[in-house]
């Protein structure tokens, strides 16, 4: 089986099964060899690990990944990639590919089972809309990691490593900054993917710290904290966690504790800092 990594051969596959792209599913594929190679240097792939790969198309990565890595995971939502991925993948022994939507997968014991609990690989090529449910879920699920490289849209990759004040700044930037070291990789121009989209896209890597970059005793709370003070970006902070149905402090609380830190309690969520948001918190669960 010749590598998926060109147009042709991307283009023959797909005629070969009359595949369809399913706009729903944000389906761009990569047809650039030197792309694909930069991503599994970026990703620091080695014959021990083990890889989980998110979305993998028609096999075009997890062929490099196999050849790379002890052992993948390509999970697939689009039954109608499956048979193509049979065939693409068939020369690999140490790949498995499940056809399920990666935020019903429970990754823990995926991990456990096949990594024996140690940190694992992730690899991606994230379509728009769901790119922020699914890095929330792989951090804030527990999942051991050791870091993840994906390919998103270039704004995304941006606001992963925005800070307060800048349009962009949002609840996205702060898990990933709680969490991870991000570092944009490469930008990739949208002529690299077949169909073409009509963004450029970004690979970025997200190195997980060991400890979280700040001291926080309630983690979903703090994360509670921060998607209801950007839900409605133009509230202040204080109308923000009031309206949020999972938080129920009073606006004295809310205001008291802005003061504990400096803050007026007309300032937005979009100002305040990860190591705020932190000492909020701790201030409000205590």
């Amino acid at each position: 089986m010749a590598y998926l990594g060109t147009p042709g051969a991307t283009r023959e596959i797909i005629n070969k099964y009359q595949f369809a792209f399913q706009k729903k599913y944000g389906q761009n594929f990569l047809v650039d060899a030197n792309i694909l190679e930069k991503i599994i240097e970026a990703a620091g792939i080695t014959a021990d690990d083990f890889v989980l790969e998110i979305g993998p198309g028609i096999g075009t990565m997890t062929q490099y990944l196999c050849e790379s890595a002890r052992r993948v995971v390509a999970v697939e939502v689009d039954k109608m990639l499956i048979p193509i991925l049979k065939e693409t993948l068939s020369e690999y022994d140490n790949v498995e590919i499940l056809n399920q939507d990666i935020l019903k997968v429970d990754i823990k014991s995926l991990a456990q089972e096949k990594n024996a609990g140690k940190p694992i690989k992730i690899v991606a090529n994230l379509p728009y809309y769901i790119t922020t449910p699914i890095i929330m879920e792989l951090f804030e699920s527990g999942v051991p990691i050791e870091n993840i490289t994906i390919m998103v849209q270039r704004e995304v990759a941006e606001r992963m490593r925005t800070g307060p004040g800048t349009k962009d700044y949002g609840a996205l930037s702060l898990a990933v900054q709680y969490y991870a070291q991000a570092q944009i990789v490469m930008n990739v121009s949208a002529q690299c993917f077949m169909p073409r989209p009509n963004v450029d896209s970004a690979v970025i890597r997200l190195e997980r710290y060991k400890e979280p970059r700040v001291r926080v005793n309630d983690e979903k709370q703090m994360f509670q904290i921060i998607r209801a003070s950007f839900n409605q970006r133009r509230k202040t902070f204080v109308n923000g966690l009031k309206n949020a149905p999972e938080l129920n402090f009073s606006k004295e609380q809310i205001v008291k504790a802005l003061s504990q830190i400096g803050k007026d309690e007309n300032i937005r969520g979009e100002k305040l800092t990860l190591e705020e948001f932190a000492a909020l918190s701790n201030y409000l669960g205590h």
